[in-house]
């Protein structure tokens, strides 16, 4: 096997994700043959330095010993059994520590973060229903905002490219502004900022709140609107104000859970507990399909009754996977051997200093950092930057996969040092002469 007939293969049997697949006539796709720490390896032996982590899955490199040793393991006692009427070692153990974490002691799977989003809108839906409250039927989500894919997580997405061609099919739904501070007003604090955002849902839920269910939110840093960050007061008020009216919080941290904003949640850095939190991409560092909708014990008893119908009568085949649930373990394992927060502080400080000639360049602007994640916009981008700037990045050995003119590092928690000065001087060499 070779790159050239991996990708010709490809190209006439995969149908990609996230692509207009006529451009892959002229921007061939990557055929990759293996995976090992930070990075990815073709056919030809080029390596590149998964600076996005596969899609913001990959927490601990490629090809981890720990995780593929808990998996083969897992292999040898149980592969799968339906979650229906039946339980599993891997499946209770992972509800058991998730609840630990978060305080939320009741754990629903499903297979992906859109799945999770489905889950957690249509359980806020159901339990106001089953409280009586059948008005409270509508959704309430941030601008620019993302959370998936299938129609009701597209519903409460705000990123026209992905939304607006199938609108005629999705449930309408509210955006409020976004509190990301890049939109705030000259001189005005992030901090200050985040408390106006707050008073235009405030204003919002005092007119609504009778009809709406839960206000969905992406913790701290929104990634499809090009990681725009913001301050945790937002969420603090956020928290305060639902509780006010009456409304669910859904905190979806499937991009942002699992260390990535610097604690292990990132809601913990308000100091506040949601009322659902959707989990998915780093649960299983990156190996299998798993996500997990986590919730608190008086909506889980909402739904606890005699009759049937008023139970949360939504099912995956795959719910509850035993090697993904084994594989998030180990996840977790290593978090808790290693202290992988406490190292990744350490790392993040490291690494700001290294990438300090990106944050003074001429050319750049709103260079930010949230936990292990890095974003910047490129100004006087020209048409085809985020293209350009892939493919000469693969030219330096670095993946990376712009949003817009927003480029970002999200690397595995296994990048080095070294590595890093190679991102940040690969990104600085393309900055200045592209080609």
């Amino acid at each position: 096997m070779n790159n050239q007939e991996l990708l010709q293969r490809s190209r006439a049997a995969v149908w990609h994700p996230c692509t207009q697949m006529k451009q892959h006539e002229t921007l061939p796709l990557i055929p990759i043959a293996r995976g090992q720490g930070a990075w990815l390896y073709d056919f030809d032996g080029n390596r590149y330095l998964d600076a996005v982590s596969s899609w913001w899955v990959n927490l601990f490199g490629h090809c981890n010993p720990r995780i593929n040793g808990a998996i083969k393991d897992q292999l040898e006692q149980l592969e799968h059994v339906m979650l229906a009427g039946f339980t599993h070692q891997p499946a209770v153990e992972l509800s058991e520590h998730l609840a630990r974490l978060s305080g939320l002691g009741h754990a629903f799977y499903g297979s992906d973060g859109a799945s999770a989003t489905e889950i957690a809108l249509k359980m806020s839906f159901h339990c106001w229903r089953n409280r009586g409250c059948p008005a409270k039927t509508r959704f309430v989500s941030l601008e620019n905002g993302y959370h998936g894919e299938t129609i009701g997580a597209l519903s409460v997405t705000d990123v026209a490219l992905f939304k607006d061609t199938y609108a005629p099919l999705l449930r309408s739904s509210v955006q409020v502004p976004t509190p990301d501070w890049r939109y705030a007003e000259a001189g005005e604090s992030a901090h200050d900022f985040a408390l106006r955002r707050a008073l235009d849902l405030r204003r919002h839920l005092e007119q609504h709140h009778g009809e709406t269910a839960a206000l969905i939110l992406e913790p701290l840093v929104q990634g499809a609107a090009g990681m725009g960050m913001y301050h945790p007061e937002y969420l603090r008020q956020a928290r305060a104000i639902c509780d006010e009216f009456s409304v669910h919080l859904i905190a979806d941290e499937i991009a942002v859970g699992f260390g990535r904003s610097g604690t292990f949640f990132a809601f913990e850095q308000a100091g506040i507990q949601p009322d659902f939190l959707c989990l998915s991409k780093g649960i299983t560092g990156g190996y299998l399909p798993l996500s997990a909708v986590l919730t608190s014990d008086p909506i889980y008893q909402a739904f606890y009754h005699d009759e049937v119908a008023q139970g949360f009568l939504h099912s995956h085949s795959y719910t509850g996977n035993a090697l993904a649930c084994r594989a998030a373990l180990a996840v977790l394992d290593i978090f808790a051997e290693d202290k992988v927060i406490e190292a990744n502080r350490a790392k993040t400080e490291l690494f700001n200093r290294i990438a300090e000639p990106l944050r003074l360049h001429p050319k750049l602007r709103n260079f930010r950092n949230t936990g292990m994640i890095w974003a910047f916009e490129v100004t006087d981008s020209a048409p085809g930057f985020a293209r350009n700037f892939f493919e000469a990045g693969l030219k330096r050995q670095v993946l990376l996969r712009p949003i817009g003119n927003t480029v970002y590092f999200m690397p595995p928690y296994v990048v080095d040092e070294e590595q890093f000065h190679q991102l940040v001087a690969a990104t600085l060499e393309i900055i200045e002469c592209p080609v």
